[in-house]
C-alpha cells in the first residue's frame, strides 16, 4: 500500500454509517469476500455512533449465520478526533454517511491528512468539486485516494459510456451517447432517501456549486468530431427498446465530463503509484480505446404517463427545495411530493430483492471519423449498448463499493499515489467491469447499424 503516514494500518477495511439502510447492505456485501481464497479482504471493521444499532446491522448482514467477531467501533462526523482515529488503523474507508454535503467533508479530510485511501457512494456534485478544490494537493502529498460516486451514482454511467466507446472500431467515431435510465420491479419501486435528500439539498446549493466552478480555472475539454447535437423535444420516444424518456438531472452526466477533462489532460490515464511496464502498457491501450462524446442522462418509462409522473416530482422539487420552508415540506413529507417514490422508512427486503435497473446508452457518431469535419454532416451510425442489474440503492451499490475496495486492496500498485478523482478515471483500466459482471450487473451489446 502506498500510505506513507500510515505504513501498517489494522485492518483492510472499515465500513463508517454500517448501521444506515445503505451501510448494512454492504456490511452484508463487504462479508461475501471476507477471508475467502483469492480476496485481498482479510480483516474488516465497522463504525458509526451507535455499537446498538452497528451490532444489530451485523446481526442482520450476517443472517442466519452467528455474527462473525467484527470490531465495531465508535466514530462521529462531528468528532474530527474519532475519525481521525479511524483513518489511522485502516487501509480503506467506505463511507455510507449521507447526505455528503453535511456529514462527509470532515471524513475526507481525516483520511487526507492521515493518507487513508476513502471511497464513497456520493450523488452530490458540489460536494465532489468542493473536495477536489480542497483536499486534492494533500491527497497527492500524503498518498490517500479518495474518490466518490462509487455506487450507483456514477460507476454504470462511467462504465456504460466506457463500454458503448470500445465498441466504436476506427475508423468510426462516437458523437453523443445519451443514456436511457429504466427502473423496474415486480412489486413497488420504492428509492433510497438519501438520494431524495441529496437531490433537494442539491438544489438548494445550485448556486454554490456555481459559484464554485467560477472560482476555479476552466478544465481542458475533450476534443469530439462533429457538432454538438441539438436539443430535442422534452419527452423522447426510444422505438428501439420501447420507453418514453424526459433529461434527468443526476450526477452522472457531471461525473462522466470530469472523467473525459481528467482524460483530455492525461490521455494516456494516471499513472500508477509502482505500475509494471506492463500494466503501464495495458492502461495506455485502454485509454486507447476510449472516445470521448457528448453524453447525457434521460430516466425512462414504458408509458409517457410515467413520464409525466417523473416531470411532477421534478417541479416539486425544483421550486419547493430552493426556499427554506419548501425543502422543510420536501424532507418532512418525501412520499407526498414524490407521489410515493421514497418514504422514510425505505423499501421492505422484497421491494428490494424485485427491483432491477435497465441503462441503454444509445451512441450516435461516424462511420468513418472524416466525415465529422465536413460541415454539419450528420451522424450516419448508431451503436446501442447495454448495462443492467438488480435494485440500484441497496443491491448495485453495495456491489460497486466492495469491488472498487477489493480493485484498491489488490491492485494498489497500479493506481493513482493519491488525489480526488472521479471514479471512472481511476477504475477504468482496472477489471472492474468483469467484476461486476461476475456478481450481477450485465454489460451487453444491443444493436449496431447504419442510420
Amino acid at each position: 500500500m502506498s500510505q506513507s503516514l500510515n505504513p501498517n494500518p489494522t485492518y483492510d477495511v472499515i465500513i463508517l454509517g454500517a448501521s444506515g439502510f445503505t451501510g448494512k447492505y454492504v456490511i452484508r456485501e463487504a462479508l461475501k469476500f471476507l477471508n475467502v481464497p483469492s480476496s485481498p479482504l482479510k480483516n474488516l471493521a465497522i463504525a458509526g455512533r451507535n455499537n446498538s444499532k452497528l451490532s444489530q446491522a451485523l446481526q442482520w448482514a450476517s443472517r442466519r449465520n452467528p455474527p462473525p467477531e467484527i470490531p465495531i467501533l465508535t466514530a462521529d462526523t462531528t468528532d474530527p478526533s474519532s475519525l481521525r482515529e479511524l483513518a489511522s488503523q485502516t487501509k480503506i474507508i467506505l463511507n455510507c454517511v449521507g447526505p455528503f454535503r453535511i456529514y462527509g467533508e470532515p471524513v475526507v479530510e481525516a483520511c487526507a491528512d492521515s493518507g487513508c485511501d476513502y471511497l464513497d457512494i456520493s450523488g452530490e456534485p458540489e460536494f465532489m468539486e468542493r473536495m477536489e478544490v480542497k483536499y486534492h494537493d494533500k491527497a497527492v502529498e500524503n498518498g490517500s485516494l479518495l474518490v466518490s460516486a462509487c455506487g450507483f451514482d456514477s460507476i454504470p454511467a462511467e462504465l456504460g459510456l466506457m463500454f458503448n466507446s470500445r465498441q466504436w472500431l476506427p475508423p468510426a467515431v462516437p458523437n453523443s451517447v445519451e443514456a436511457y435510465l429504466s427502473l423496474e420491479s415486480d412489486k413497488r419501486i420504492v428509492g433510497n432517501l438519501g438520494t431524495y435528500e441529496s437531490a433537494v439539498l442539491g438544489v438548494a446549493n445550485v448556486d454554490k456549486l456555481q459559484e464554485l466552478r467560477r472560482s476555479r480555472p476552466k478544465s481542458p475539454r475533450p476534443v469530439i468530431p462533429g457538432p454538438r447535437p441539438p436539443k430535442g423535444p422534452l419527452m423522447d420516444h426510444l422505438k428501439e427498446v420501447g420507453v418514453w424518456a424526459v433529461k434527468l438531472p443526476s450526477a452522472d452526466a457531471i461525473v462522466v465530463r470530469r472523467t473525459l477533462s481528467c482524460l483530455a489532460e492525461n490521455p494516456h490515464g494516471l499513472p500508477g503509484v509502482n505500475e509494471s511496464s506492463e500494466q503501464v502498457e495495458r492502461r495506455e491501450a485502454f485509454w486507447s480505446s476510449i472516445k470521448p462524446a457528448h453524453f447525457g442522462v434521460k430516466i425512462a418509462s414504458k408509458s409517457p404517463l410515467g413520464v409525466v409522473r417523473f416531470i411532477i416530482v421534478g417541479l416539486f422539487i425544483g421550486l419547493f427545495g430552493k426556499i427554506g420552508l419548501g425543502r422543510w415540506l420536501l424532507l418532512k413529507f418525501p412520499s407526498l411530493f414524490s407521489l410515493g417514490w421514497f418514504r422514510k422508512k425505505g423499501p421492505t427486503e422484497d421491494e428490494v430483492a424485485s427491483a432491477t435497473f435497465k441503462m441503454w446508452f444509445v451512441g450516435h457518431g461516424y462511420s468513418d471519423g472524416s466525415l465529422a469535419s465536413q460541415g454539419n454532416r450528420k451522424p450516419d451510425t448508431e451503436i446501442i449498448t447495454r448495462v443492467m442489474g438488480p435494485e440500484i440503492g441497496y443491491l448495485t451499490t453495495p456491489i460497486i463499493l466492495v469491488q472498487c475496495a477489493l480493485i484498491l486492496l489488490k491492485e494498489r500498485n497500479n493506481l493513482p499515489k493519491g488525489g480526488v478523482f472521479p471514479p471512472g478515471i481511476v477504475f477504468g483500466p482496472t477489471d472492474l467491469q468483469d467484476r461486476l459482471q461476475h456478481n450481477g450487473i450485465s454489460f451487453d451489446v444491443i444493436s449496431k447499424k447504419t442510420i
